[in-house]
C-alpha cells in the first residue's frame, strides 16, 4: 500500500467552532482526499490523500477561508504572525474601549447628553459617525467574516457579533436621524454597547491567542532541536551550508558540542552522543564507525565524520515532529461530536434571537422596542460558541505535547481518548519486558573440561554467526578475555545449531536434537540440563570431536524497571497479561520475575491478535505493548497499540502510540496523561455547555418577570470573552501535570 501524502495547512477566517465543519466540508469534497483534521485552536488543517496541495488551497479559498501551505521552516514566520495578530487585537480592543468607556460612564452616572433637540441629535450623529470609524477599525474583521459566511450560505461567530453590534449602531442612528419613526419611549442610543462589546471580544481574542501560544510549546521545543547549519565536506573542503542544502550520502563534519545536523552513519572518528532528547536516557551513548547518529542529538566529545542517511522529512526528528503535529490536529470522538453541535449552534442562536425579539415586541412591557432590541443583541453576543469550540482541541494540543515531553508519541486523538479507558494491558515478552538480548547465565561442564576451554571453543565456532545466541556466547568469551581459535569451516543448521571446524577439529553447538543426530552422549548432564529447563533457561550443548564438553545456559534478561512498571499499572487498577511465542517455562520465569500472574505462551503471531479479540469480546478495553513484526497484528487489533521505538518500523506503523524511551513506565505515563487530558476536556465542555445553556435564557430575559432586570449587552460581551479565556486557562493547567512516576521513566 502506498503511503498517503500529508499536508499541513494554515487556515484563515475561522472565528468559531462552527467554521470547523465548513473547512472540513470544503476539503473533504476534493477528489483524492482521504482524511481531514481541522484544528480550531491552531487555525490549521491536516489533510492526507492523493491530491495536489494547490487544489486544497483553492477549495478552502472558494469556501471563504484563505489558506496557505505550512512547512517546518515557516514556523518562525508563523510565530511572528501570531505575535502581530495578538498586538493588533490589543490595539483594536484599546481603540474601541477609548470610544466606549466615556459613554458608558456617562450613562451609568446619569450625565449622558439628551437626544430631544435637533442640536443634541446633531452632536450625537457626529458621535455615531466617529463610532462607525472605530467599528471599522476595531471590528471590521467581524463584519468581513460575517459577509464571507453569508456569501457561502453559512453563519459563524462573526455573524453573531456583526448582527449584534451592527443592530445596536443602526438602531441608534435611526433614533437620531429619523426620531419620528421610533416611539418616544423607545428613543435611546446604544453606541456604548457596540463599542464595549467589540472591545471586550477583541480583548478576549488577544488573551486567547496568548494562552493558545503556550499549547504549542512541545512543537516549538522540538523545532528548536533542529540545527540551522551543517558543516559539509565537498571537494576535500569543509564548508558551512544551510541544513536545507544538505544532500543524501554527503559527508558531514560534527565537532564537539554541536548538534548532529541530520541522521547519519559514522565513517571516521568516534564520540559520545547525548540522545536524551530522543530516548530520555541521561547517559551518553558511545559511537564508533558504522554506528548511527540522529539529527538533533548533541555530540559531547570528539569530532567525527558521518554520511547523511536521512534528510528533511525523512529524518527521525522530522517524523517525530510530524507525528506530534498530526496528533494535535486530530480529534477524539468526543471532539467530533462537539464540532457537529457547534455547526448547528449559530443558526439555532439566530432563530432564538428572532423569537426573543418578537416575544418582547408582542408581550413585553413598554418601551417594547427597546427591550426587544436589548434582549436580541444580548442573546446574539452571549451565545458565541467560542468556548465550546476551544474545549476539546486546546486540551488535545496540551495533552499530546505533555506526552511528547515524556517520550510518548500519540498518533491521534482517538488513541488519546481510548488510552484513558484501558482496563487490560497485554505485554509481549521478548524485547518488551526483557532486553531482547540473551546472555549466558550458567555454564555446566562435563568431565575433563574447564569453563575457559568450553567458552573459547564455542565462541570460536560461533564467530561466523549473527544469531542472537551466538552473539551472547561471544560476548561471554569477550568478558573473560579469551582469544578466538582459527575457524576453518562453518555451517548453520537451521532448527538445530552450528557445525564447524575450529583449529582443524570438528565442533557441534546446538540443541539436543543436533547432539542425538550426531550420536553425542548427553547422559552425563541429563539431570542438570533438566533443572535448567525447569527454570526457563535455554540449554545450548557444545561437543568437540564427538564428545560433550558441556552446556551453556542462556536466557533473556528482564529490563531493570519492568517489575516496577508492571506494579505501577496494577496499582492503577489495570489487569496485566504477558503474551509470548516462547516456550511456557521460559515465559513463566519472566512473568514471575516481573510480577505478572496471567501468562499466555507458545502462541503464533496470528494467535496473539485472536487473544486480544477474545479479551475485547469479553467487554475489556485492551492495550497491547510490543516491539516486533510478529506483534503488528495484535497491535493493530488492540483498542490502543503501544510500540517501542527500539522495535521495528512495522510495529510502529501498526501502533497508535510510540514509546521513544526504553522504559515501560512510559505505558503508565501515557495512560495517566490520557486520563488527565480526557478529564480536562470534560471539564471544559461542562463549563462551555453550562455557560451557553444558562446564558441564553438569561440574555433572553428569563429573570425579568421575577426581578425586573435585563442582562446588559456589554456584560454579555464580557462574559463571552471570559468563557473563552477560562477554557484556555483550564486546558493550560495540563502543562503542570506530572505522572506519578514520570521521573522514573
Amino acid at each position: 500500500m502506498t503511503k498517503q501524502q500529508g499536508y499541513h495547512l494554515s487556515v484563515g477566517g475561522m472565528s468559531c467552532a462552527g467554521c470547523v465543519s465548513g473547512v472540513e466540508r470544503a476539503l473533504s469534497g476534493v477528489a483524492g482526499v482521504r482524511q481531514v483534521e481541522v484544528n480550531f485552536v491552531e487555525r490549521s488543517a491536516y489533510v492526507t490523500g492523493d491530491v495536489a496541495p494547490e487544489v486544497l488551497l483553492q477549495a478552502c479559498d472558494a469556501a471563504g477561508y484563505p489558506t496557505q501551505l505550512l512547512r517546518d521552516d515557516d514556523d518562525d514566520q508563523q510565530q511572528a504572525s501570531e505575535q502581530m495578530q495578538y498586538r493588533r487585537r490589543l490595539q483594536q480592543a484599546g481603540a474601541a474601549a477609548l470610544a466606549g468607556f466615556p459613554l458608558m460612564f456617562a450613562m451609568l452616572f446619569g450625565v449622558m447628553p439628551g437626544i430631544d433637540s435637533p442640536l443634541e441629535r446633531g452632536g450625537w450623529l457626529l458621535g455615531g459617525l466617529l463610532c462607525l470609524g472605530v467599528m471599522i477599525y476595531s471590528g471590521g474583521h467581524f463584519f468581513r467574516g460575517a459577509w464571507s459566511s453569508f456569501k457561502h450560505h453559512d453563519a459563524n461567530m462573526d455573524t453573531l457579533i456583526a448582527l449584534g453590534t451592527g443592530s445596536a449602531w443602526l438602531f441608534s442612528m435611526v433614533v437620531l436621524a429619523l426620531p419620528h419613526w421610533v416611539p418616544a419611549e423607545a428613543r435611546h442610543v446604544y453606541f456604548e454597547a457596540a463599542m464595549m462589546i467589540i472591545s471586550l471580544v477583541n480583548f478576549g481574542a488577544a488573551m486567547e491567542m496568548r494562552a493558545r501560544g503556550k499549547t504549542s510549546a512541545a512543537i516549538h521545543r522540538l523545532l528548536d532541536l533542529r540545527p540551522q547549519v551543517a558543516r559539509v565536506v565537498r571537494d576535500g573542503r569543509e564548508q558551512d551550508i544551510p541544513i536545507s542544502q544538505v544532500k543524501l550520502d554527503e559527508t558531514l563534519r560534527v565537532r564537539a558540542g554541536e548538534r548532529v545536523p541530520v541522521d547519519g552513519a559514522l565513517t571516521e572518528g568516534s564520540s559520545s552522543v547525548d540522545e536524551s532528547m530522543l530516548t530520555g536516557e541521561p547517559l551518553p551513548v558511545d559511537k564508533q564507525p558504522d554506528d548511527l547518529v540522529v539529527g538533533g542529538t548533541i555530540n559531547l566529545s570528539g569530532s567525527f565524520l558521518c554520511r547523511a542517511t536521512a534528510i528533511g522529512e525523512q529524518s527521525v526528528l522530522a517524523q517525530v515532529i510530524e507525528m506530534v503535529r498530526c496528533a494535535q490536529s486530530s480529534k477524539p470522538a468526543i471532539g467530533r461530536l462537539v464540532d457537529r453541535i457547534a455547526s448547528l449552534f449559530v443558526p439555532t442562536v439566530l432563530i432564538i434571537a428572532v423569537i426573543t425579539f418578537l416575544a418582547w415586541m408582542n408581550v413585553g412591557p413598554a418601551p417594547a422596542l427597546n427591550h426587544a432590541l436589548v434582549a436580541m443583541v444580548t442573546v446574539l453576543i452571549i451565545a458565541c460558541p467560542c468556548a465550546l469550540g476551544l474545549a476539546t482541541p486546546m486540551s488535545i494540543m496540551v495533552g499530546v505535547g505533555k506526552a511528547a515531553e515524556y517520550g510518548v508519541l500519540i498518533r491521534n486523538g482517538e488513541a488519546l481518548q481510548a488510552a484513558a479507558t484501558i482496563e487490560t494491558v497485554v505485554f509481549d515478552k521478548t524485547g518488551t519486558l526483557t532486553e531482547g538480548r540473551p546472555v549466558v547465565s550458567n555454564v555446566v561442564l562435563s568431565h575433563g573440561c574447564d569453563e575457559a576451554q568450553l567458552l573459547q571453543i564455542a565462541a570460536s565456532a560461533e564467530q561466523g554467526s549473527d544469531h542472537p545466541l551466538a552473539k551472547a556466547i561471544m560476548a561471554r568469551a569477550s568478558e573473560s578475555e579469551l582469544s578466538l581459535l582459527p575457524l576453518d569451516e562453518f555451517h548453520s543448521l537451521s532448527g538445530f545449531g552450528v557445525a564447524a571446524k575450529v583449529d582443524g577439529l570438528p565442533v557441534l553447538i546446538g540443541n539436543s536434537a543436533l547432539m542425538q543426530k550426531n550420536s553425542v552422549d548427553l547422559t552425563p548432564l541429563r539431570e542438570p540440563v533438566s533443572a535448567l529447563i525447569q527454570q526457563g533457561e535455554t540449554p545450548v550443548f557444545v561437543a568437540h570431536e564427538g564428545e560433550l564438553l558441556g552446556v551453556l545456559a542462556l536466557h533473556d534478561t528482564v529490563k531493570s524497571d519492568s517489575a516496577a512498571a508492571v506494579a505501577r499499572l496494577q496499582v492503577m487498577g489495570l489487569q496485566v497479561v504477558m503474551l509470548s511465542g516462547d516456550q511456557r517455562l521460559s515465559a513463566e520465569r519472566v512473568a514471575k520475575e516481573v510480577g505478572i500472574e496471567e501468562v499466555v505462551a507458545e502462541v503464533l503471531p496470528s494467535e496473539k491478535a485472536q487473544l486480544i479479540e477474545r479479551y475485547q469480546n469479553e467487554g475489556r478495553r485492551v492495550a497491547m505493548v510490543g516491539d516486533g513484526i510478529n506483534d503488528a497484528p495484535a497491535l493493530a487489533q488492540a483498542d490502543v497499540g503501544f510500540a517501542l521505538a527500539s522495535g521495528t518500523d512495522v510495529a510502529m506503523e501498526s501502533a497508535d502510540i510510540t514509546l521513544m524511551r526504553g522504559s515501560l513506565h512510559s505505558v503508565a505515563d501515557a495512560i495517566e496523561i490520557s486520563q488527565a487530558t480526557l478529564s480536562n476536556i470534560k471539564q471544559n465542555l461542562f463549563g462551555a455547555f453550562i455557560y451557553n445553556t444558562l446564558g441564553i435564557p438569561v440574555a433572553a430575559g428569563l429573570f425579568y418577570p421575577l426581578m425586573g432586570v435585563m442582562l446588559n449587552p456589554v456584560v454579555a460581551g464580557a462574559a463571552m470573552a471570559l468563557s473563552s479565556v477560562t477554557v484556555v486557562s483550564n486546558a493550560n493547567r495540563l502543562r503542570l501535570f506530572k505522572p506519578r512516576r514520570g521521573e522514573s521513566s
